[in-house]
């Protein structure tokens, strides 16, 4: 790759051939003009990191938003428990090598096993709660009250955590949960036990993430694959009383559900390698954006202004509460 030398290195090149002194090659200014080199190159590359970092989060929220789509559009044929068990098995398939690898001894010492088994009930249920709500609310609805997770997160954190959450984050907790009241469209005919039960997954889904924090010591492999098999099993529970033999083209789709989650996953996890969180993390409310359009293009779901001016307060009060995290972040790394 050609590097495109730095205007002052130029400089010094063009006054030397006119001289004939030689400043260039002397020692202290060839320093000078490397440093100026590696300074614009390593500016280079950290601007080349950051828009793959977008990128790969851009691309992780688009191919969860594929897989949210594809979920509705197989729990219409197939229950939620069959859907569980052929997703998570294509996916313990994925996961084998990377289980060889870190090893039985990782996975029978992991720390806090109470706390493992909470982890993974409250995995299965959100996920499972996730097919249930979209077999009869439009997937733009559940999304919305999904992403009211990071809101319940910083309410339980001060609960469960005792983390110190200031006034302006309470505010923002407070201001997204009137958003969460604006898309639930709270009269007595709207408010139904879909609703509640897309609601109750994004609490749990909170109170993984809450577990999960304090869990940190464990390694990912070990995280991912404890949930993914404890969905095998709730959904090998369930599937036998409704089991709908699937065909050959449904069988890949079950299956894809399960590969596009992981490679999802490894998209933001890289995207959060390659770039600070404060820059790559709020490009995730795009999963609002791909829930209206694959909701209309697939189902002709067509949201309404309820629905868009709750998702909005959910997502401003969102972002508020994690740019505030950061700043906090920054102001106790600095002092």
């Amino acid at each position: 790759m050609r590097v495109r030398t730095y205007e002052p290195v130029r400089a010094l090149k063009r006054f030397e051939n006119r001289t004939g002194k030689g400043l260039f090659h002397r020692s202290g200014a060839r320093k000078a003009a490397r440093q100026m080199i590696e300074a614009a190159q390593s500016s280079t590359s950290l601007r080349r990191a950051a828009l793959a970092g977008i990128g790969f989060m851009l691309l992780g929220s688009l191919l969860f938003s594929i897989n949210d789509a594809m979920g509705k559009w197989l729990v219409a044929t197939y229950s939620v428990g069959q859907l569980l068990l052929i997703r998570s098995a294509a996916a313990l398939l994925v996961l084998a090598p990377f289980v060889k690898r870190e090893g039985f001894a990782r996975f029978r010492d992991a720390p806090r096993p109470g706390l493992q088994i909470l982890r993974v009930v409250l995995s299965t249920l959100e996920v499972a709660f996730f097919y249930w709500a979209v077999v009869h609310l439009p997937l733009a609805d559940v999304v919305t009250f999904y992403l009211a997770g990071p809101i319940f997160v910083t309410a339980l954190s001060a609960l469960f955590l005792k983390e110190h959450v200031g006034w302006r984050r309470w505010g923002a907790v407070i201001i997204g949960f009137s958003g969460v009241v604006v898309a639930l469209r709270p009269t007595t005919a709207s408010v139904t036990w879909p609703a509640a039960i897309a609601l109750s997954g994004s609490l749990m889904f909170a109170l993984l993430m809450i577990v999960t924090r304090i869990l940190r010591g464990t390694t990912d492999t070990v995280l991912v694959t404890n949930q993914t098999l404890a969905a095998l099993l709730f959904g090998a529970a369930l599937s036998p009383f409704t089991w709908v033999t699937p065909s050959m083209r449904d069988t890949l789709l079950l299956c894809l559900l399960g590969i596009v989650a992981m490679v999802a996953h490894a998209c933001v996890n890289r995207s959060l390698k390659l770039a600070p969180a404060s820059l790559v993390v709020p490009y995730q409310y795009t999963l609002i954006l791909w829930a209206v359009v694959f909701g209309f293009l697939v189902f002709g779901d067509v949201p309404d202004a309820e629905l868009l001016t709750g998702a909005a307060i959910i997502v401003a009060a969102g972002l508020f509460i994690f740019m505030r995290e950061q700043a906090l972040a920054r102001k106790a790394s600095a002092g």
